[in-house]
């Protein structure tokens, strides 16, 4: 298939378009150390990480491909004591998605997890992540994708 050719929209991509958020769809797969679009660097890629909170049940926590997760800052600002990273053999039946899939608008439409993303975000005009599928992406304003998500940006990076 031609790069020219327009690919299907992703079910993400169909439910911004339909609540008119502004987004652009790209191919992307993150998880393959692929080169880049010249306009696009590691750290614009967010990932989608599920965990549980031994309080609150699943919660998900977004930053960029190159930090780490602090769980212990997870914990904290959602109200749990202990968070740990969903088994990936869980992962599907969990958020509705597989590694790499996991996205903040198919998560947050179908199952209203609290969403957490990094507030670094805030610094960059826009952040990538996944569409729903292995090797789809969108790029979207993170404090739009905050406000149709309902997240809260706090600081989720382990300390280097």
């Amino acid at each position: 298939m031609s790069k020219k050719q327009k690919l299907k929209k992703t079910l993400v991509e169909q439910i911004l378009d339909k609540a008119k958020i502004d987004h652009e769809g790209l191919s992307i797969n993150a998880l393959e150390n692929e080169a880049l679009p010249d306009n696009i660097v590691r750290s614009d890629i967010y990932k989608t990480l599920a965990l549980i909170g031994d309080k609150t049940g699943t919660i998900i926590g977004m930053l960029p491909l190159t930090e780490h997760l602090s769980e212990k800052k997870l914990a904290r600002i959602s109200g749990n004591k202990k968070v740990t990273m969903i088994p990936q053999k869980d992962l599907q039946k969990t958020t509705g998605y597989i590694h790499g899939a996991n996205n903040p608008v198919g998560i947050w439409q179908n199952k209203k997890f609290p969403i957490y993303i990094d507030t670094i975000a805030l610094e960059h005009e826009f952040i990538i992540c996944s569409a729903g599928e292995l090797g789809r992406s969108i790029r979207i304003k993170p404090q739009v994708l905050a406000d149709f998500v309902h997240a809260t940006f706090s600081d989720l990076k382990e300390e280097k």
